[in-house]
Order: structure tokens, then C-alpha cells, then sequence
């Protein structure tokens, strides 16, 4: 059983959960895993280029200012989709240690409020903000809530899963705290699903840094 309680209850109401689960049931090779990883290390290490990237985009900060993202040019960037109501919503605690550990080497959480899964985001910034910093202590950059799928998608997110697919070949963001990694050039490098906890993500931002 991967999950139990609250938390099963809550990806049985994700449509995409049966897809996820198979995979995850599904036997693995190990050594294909292993050969995978190198692989994606190796990529890790080289420089990368993309015609446009996330520098080519703004965002309103969760006090109600434009924000233009190419003032993390040159960062190593961590963005994910939150939620302050959901079962992951203790991933907080994870992002903030990962950005705590490296933020002096370069590292950025940027944090991106959506109400679409279940309806599990506060209404209001100035909710979003006091539970963050109340709860979780929360110090990395967040943004005022957004749609990430559909008509209504933040222009970032709909570049995001356009250059990153989820299980199967999935553009669309399947649950709250789905990842993307962006290295130094403001190019996407990887996606995570929700279930990676993020210190799972570590080692992939040790080798971007």
C-alpha cells in the first residue's frame, strides 16, 4: 500500500492516480534504472541552451508585486505548485531546508499557491502567507495563487509542462507539489511528480549547482 487514510483518499480523487500507481507497482530494472541515472547526471553536468526559458516570464508576488523572473538569472531554480490544505502540504518543511542548505550556493524555491486540486488553497495572499510563515517557517519566494492547468494557466506553467511531461507522456500537472527543476541558463532539466518528497530532488541540485 502506497498510501493510507487522508492521503489515499485524496490521490483516489486524482484521475491521473491509477496511471501513477501502475508504474510505481510495476516491477523495475534495476540496472536500466541505475544506467538512467547516470545518464541524467551526465546531462546534468553539461551547459544548456533553449530558445526561450523561465526568464521570459513574470509572476505577482504574494504582496501584490510583478515580479520578473529573469531576477533569478544565473540561479538554480526549484518551482512547484502548493497548497496549503493537501496531504503533501508537509513538503514545505522540505523545500525550506533544501533552500536554507543552498541558498548561499544558488539554489531558489519559488512557490506557486493553486486552488485546483480539490479546491486544498487558502482564498486570500495574506492567508497563504501567514500559514506559510506560521507553520512551516517559510523563507523562499512565494507567488499569489494561480490556475497551472486549463484556458486560465499561468504563461509560466504552460511553458513548464511544455518542456517537461509527466507519467506517460502527461503534460498537464497532476496534483499539488509537482516540481520542476531549472538549472543556471532558466532551461527546464526535470520534472518530479508530487510523491518525490524533495529531499529526494537533492542530489540533482548538488550537480546543478
Amino acid at each position: 500500500m502506497i498510501a493510507s487514510g487522508f492521503l489515499q483518499s485524496e490521490l483516489d480523487a486524482n484521475p491521473l492516480w491509477p496511471i501513477l500507481k501502475s508504474k510505481l507497482d510495476a516491477p523495475r530494472d534495476v540496472q536500466k534504472g541505475e544506467q538512467n541515472l547516470r545518464a541524467s547526471h551526465h546531462r546534468f553536468s553539461g551547459y544548456h541552451d533553449c530558445m526561450q526559458t523561465v526568464y521570459d516570464f513574470s509572476a505577482i508576488s504574494l504582496a501584490g508585486q510583478p515580479i520578473d523572473l529573469s531576477v533569478y538569472r544565473g540561479q538554480v531554480l526549484l518551482i512547484v505548485n502548493v497548497a496549503s490544505r493537501c496531504g503533501f502540504t508537509p513538503q514545505y518543511a522540505g523545500l525550506e531546508a533544501l533552500y536554507q542548505k543552498y541558498r548561499e550556493r544558488g539554489l531558489v524555491v519559488l512557490g506557486f499557491p493553486c486552488g485546483q486540486f480539490g479546491n486544498q488553497e487558502l482564498a486570500t495572499s495574506q492567508d497563504i502567507q501567514e500559514f506559510c510563515s506560521t507553520r512551516y517557517s517559510v523563507t523562499f519566494p512565494m507567488f499569489a495563487k494561480v490556475d497551472v492547468n486549463g484556458r486560465n494557466a499561468h504563461p509560466l506553467y504552460r511553458f513548464l509542462v511544455s518542456q517537461a511531461a509527466g507519467w506517460l507522456g502527461v503534460r498537464r500537472i497532476g496534483w499539488n507539489f509537482t516540481k520542476f527543476l531549472i538549472d543556471r541558463n532558466g532551461c527546464v532539466v526535470k520534472r518530479y511528480s508530487t510523491m518525490t518528497a524533495p529531499e529526494k530532488i537533492e542530489r540533482d541540485i548538488e550537480l546543478l549547482l
